[in-house]
């Protein structure tokens, strides 16, 4: 009887160190992924702040100026000045109520229709 309980306590001790061992492996895969994606987000970041400075220095008013002044007789884009914009109270708000005019609705429904 003892040497069954010695032999299911070896087969257990074996079948435990098969199973960490995998475990082992499989931790050490997710790791390098892990490196592997965070290394990805931040080559990513790097492009983004380089797209982010390269949409400022194209975005310079004098150079949007400038672009304009040149294309004025495609474009005919003329510069901003205060006056052209308004203030918030001249904004007409809709009238409280019907917003649009729907013609030809559809009722749309959760409940399940039975034939």
């Amino acid at each position: 009887m003892r040497t069954v309980l010695f032999v299911l306590a070896a087969g257990m001790v074996i079948a435990l160190s098969v199973w960490a061992y995998q475990e082992n492996y499989r931790t050490q895969a997710m790791i390098g992924e892990t490196e592997r994606l965070q290394r990805e987000i931040g080559e990513a970041r790097a492009r983004l702040s380089v797209l982010k400075a390269e949409w400022a220095y194209l975005n310079r008013p004098d150079r949007l100026r400038d672009l304009a002044e040149i294309n004025y007789n495609d474009l005919q884009l003329l510069p901003l000045r205060p006056n052209q914009f308004g203030r918030v109270e001249q904004v007409a708000y809709p009238a409280s109520g019907v917003l649009f005019d729907i013609e030809n609705a559809v009722e749309v429904s959760a409940e399940e229709v039975t034939p």
